[in-house]
């Protein structure tokens, strides 16, 4: 896809996440409003996956670890053919596999999630098992920056830089709040570059809802032979969203009628809303 016809799908994908949302009563707004550029680009441009030979052995790895945005991961998985997106009028209802976290159950996810922390050490472990089996596929993972204090994070970043896991790439959401507040305050995890670096790990800054950036980033990985390769990704939770925007209640807040017709209003023309 031209980075044109990805930003018209971001646009499409948010109208979507809200429509989900709104009509299951539940859901993480904000944050699957903040990472969907994200996931655009790597289902769209980067990922060799395919809905077809989702077994295939060769295939890219997607874990998404931050797995409470899970609308935003549905939108995009129906949106490649991995299942019928009217799968998605179950979603949170009884019986559905289309539970508010990742599961195995749903075409199309490589692993369950949902208990922070848990994403970067998979991830770790998958990419490990990638060189010794002597493959080639690389394998992404997504974090949120309120899982980032958990131990288990820096104990994956230790042991993936140490193996030189140069097939690894961790991105990170940096919408600065989480759901008890900003990350500042709750537990600040800054400077994460610094960090990271000083662990082994090749770091780049993005924007992340600028589609080109994401493209240009994501193309480079590995960022260096030999290391793992660290995105943080700068973004706004509630993106797109005049009223969600910046607001810690949309963490997983659901539109009510009104707030819904003006959220898909101000959505309503792709080129306008790019």
């Amino acid at each position: 896809m031209s980075e044109q016809e990805l930003t018209r799908k971001s646009v499409e994908y948010r109208r979507k996440i809200l429509k989900y949302i709104y009509e299951a009563k539940a859901g993480h707004t904000g944050g699957s409003l903040s990472c969907i550029d994200i996931l655009n680009v790597l289902y769209n441009h980067t990922l060799n996956v395919d809905p077809q030979q989702f077994g295939s052995p060769d295939r890219d790895r997607y874990i998404q670890s931050k797995g409470h945005t899970v609308e935003a991961l549905y939108v995009v998985l129906a949106s490649r053919g991995f299942f019928p997106e009217s799968d998605l009028e179950t979603l949170c209802k009884y019986k559905s596999h289309y539970i508010g976290h990742p599961t195995r159950k749903v075409h199309g996810v490589e692993q369950n999630t949902g208990a922070l922390g848990h994403g970067l050490p998979i991830s770790v472990g998958t990419a490990i098992a990638g060189k010794l089996d002597g493959k080639d596929y690389r394998v992404f993972t997504l974090l949120g920056d309120g899982e980032l204090p958990e131990g288990s994070n820096w104990e994956a970043a230790l042991t993936a830089a140490h193996y030189k896991l140069d097939n690894l790439c961790a991105i990170l959401d940096k919408n600065n709040l989480q759901i008890t507040g900003s990350t500042e305050s709750v537990c600040n995890t800054d400077p994460v570059d610094k960090k990271l670096e000083a662990f082994g790990w090749s770091v780049r800054h993005v924007d992340g809802h600028d589609i080109g950036q994401l493209k240009e980033a994501l193309d480079a990985v590995p960022f260096e032979k030999g290391k793992p390769s660290f995105i943080i990704a700068h973004t706004v939770k509630g993106k797109g969203i005049s009223y969600m925007e910046n607001q810690l209640k949309w963490h997983h807040g659901v539109p009510d009628p009104a707030q819904y017709e003006l959220a898909m209003s101000e959505l309503a023309d792709p080129e306008a809303a790019i």
